[in-house]
């Protein structure tokens, strides 16, 4: 029979029982909420079907250098990138804790979606994976018209890149000519792609420069034996002819003619150059006018002899080749039809009346317009 005594600790033991019998179902439990909870706050916010889910859209964020770690996750969740800064101040904890040779968030600007999980995300600034720009530099394109086109992305002011491309680095890219008041014609025309961390006039025009090093001027270096035009030459010459020529077949005929009026002492008379050196731009409806022509310029070839001081534009690879590989020929003279074709003449006499046939074309069809 139980005393008082042995009845007492035997309701201890069994209080003790039940209290670890409830033990594992408590951390049970306990596990299973901060699990349910830890699913949830590293999830997608875009995968939230409730009405006030996230749009599902790429979203910018910039992160300045020195921004602190949580200070990343307040503005994720703010931008509704990431449920909780909670979960990003312990992810974080854990990535330091497998990255022990050191490492961090990298500053720059960041391409993310609300479609990506918490640790995606976190991955992604941890290697410094930045928002890749892309900018397209269409042949035939003066340093004004990229500048202006730069400020339009936003990247920086148009003067600051002028001021940029007025600065020859001739330490890093010998080849470039000699006396160049600035990089006109040499900035290669292409599509590029630019890391968002890097957005510089001067790192633009390096990446223009090593693509002109890479594509055009082994053309010139391949083929230089058979032109006596010196590089700076060769890059006006293709210039003029990326301005004068519309159709792809017409390119080696139109630098020939530049060519065989060069080897006779005559003027070139290209209306691109007057274009250039007065800085406008003349259309169907409103040609250049005879005082126009007349103005002085040192671009302004229906004035002075050779080529003008530097090139008006950036070539394409069809007009280096064209100017360095002009097609033999005894036209002298060219006059545009407007549809991108040009009559070729061999005497002034069939230009001028290719030039009044033409005129008279436009006129008709100017009265004809309602």
């Amino acid at each position: 029979m139980f005393t008082a005594p042995d009845m007492k600790a035997v309701r201890s033991i069994s209080k003790w029982s039940y209290y670890l019998a409830l033990l594992p179902i408590t951390l049970g439990v306990c596990a299973w909420q901060g699990w349910a909870w830890w699913s949830w706050a590293q999830s997608p916010p875009a995968l939230d079907g409730s009405p006030n889910s996230v749009v599902e859209r790429a979203v910018q964020i910039q992160i300045p250098s020195g921004t602190g770690a949580q200070q990343i996750g307040n503005d994720l969740e703010a931008a509704g990138l990431i449920r909780s800064s909670q979960a990003w101040r312990l992810w974080t904890y854990w990535m330091r804790l497998h990255n022990r040779e050191g490492g961090g968030y990298k500053a720059g600007t960041y391409k993310l979606s609300p479609t990506q999980s918490l640790p995606a995300i976190a991955e992604k600034i941890w290697a410094g994976e930045v928002m890749q720009l892309s900018f397209t530099i269409p042949e035939g394109w003066s340093l004004q018209q990229m500048a202006t086109y730069f400020e339009s992305l936003g990247y920086f002011k148009a003067q600051d890149f002028l001021t940029a491309a007025s600065q020859i680095p001739k330490d890093q890219y010998p080849w470039l000519p000699n006396g160049l008041p600035h990089l006109e014609g040499f900035l290669y025309p292409d599509t590029y792609q630019l890391s968002s961390d890097r957005v510089s006039p001067q790192q633009i025009i390096q990446q223009m420069l090593n693509r002109f090093e890479q594509v055009a001027l082994p053309v010139y270096q391949q083929g230089q034996k058979q032109t006596k035009l010196n590089l700076a030459q060769w890059v006006i010459l293709a210039s003029i002819v990326e301005k004068e020529a519309v159709i792809p077949a017409e390119r080696p005929r139109i630098a020939g003619v530049f060519v065989a009026r060069l080897r006779r002492g005559m003027r070139l008379e290209t209306d691109p150059t007057v274009e250039y050196g007065l800085g406008i731009r003349q259309t169907v409806e409103q040609p250049l006018t005879l005082a126009q022509v007349r103005t002085p310029s040192p671009y302004n070839t229906y004035l002075n002899p050779g080529l003008p001081p530097t090139p008006i534009a950036s070539p394409g690879l069809a007009s280096l080749k064209a100017a360095l590989y002009p097609e033999n020929t005894d036209y002298l003279f060219f006059v545009a039809r407007y549809d991108g074709t040009h009559f070729f003449s061999k005497t002034i006499e069939a230009h001028k009346a290719a030039q009044a046939a033409i005129r008279q074309q436009v006129e008709a069809q100017q009265k004809a317009s309602p």
